[in-house]
């Protein structure tokens, strides 16, 4: 993880700015949801992309594969574990 070296403050209803900066390096407009995940001690936040979080890894990426009119989607990682599960439990047992 980088250090930004930028310090904000949380204010009494518990809001942080995020700098300007920030934002435009990372394609963050006005009105962007952001999505808040946790991690140890650590809280991330990160644009919103709807409707593109793998459903077997978790991953949000826009490379992600919408499989049954967007029933479905998968990251290349969750299609392999997803094809590897169906393939044992098709598999005759020996």
């Amino acid at each position: 993880m980088k250090s930004t070296g930028i310090v904000r403050k949380v204010d009494e209803l518990g809001r942080v700015v995020i700098p300007i900066e920030l934002r435009r390096t990372l394609g963050i407009a006005e009105k962007d949801a952001l999505e808040i995940y946790v991690d140890d001690e650590r809280i991330i936040l990160k644009k919103y992309k709807p409707n593109m979080t793998c459903q077997i890894t978790g991953e949000v990426s826009d490379n992600n594969l919408s499989l049954a009119d967007g029933k479905l989607i998968l990251s290349k990682e969750g299609a392999e574990q997803l094809l590897k599960e169906i393939h044992d439990y098709l598999e005759p047992v020996k």
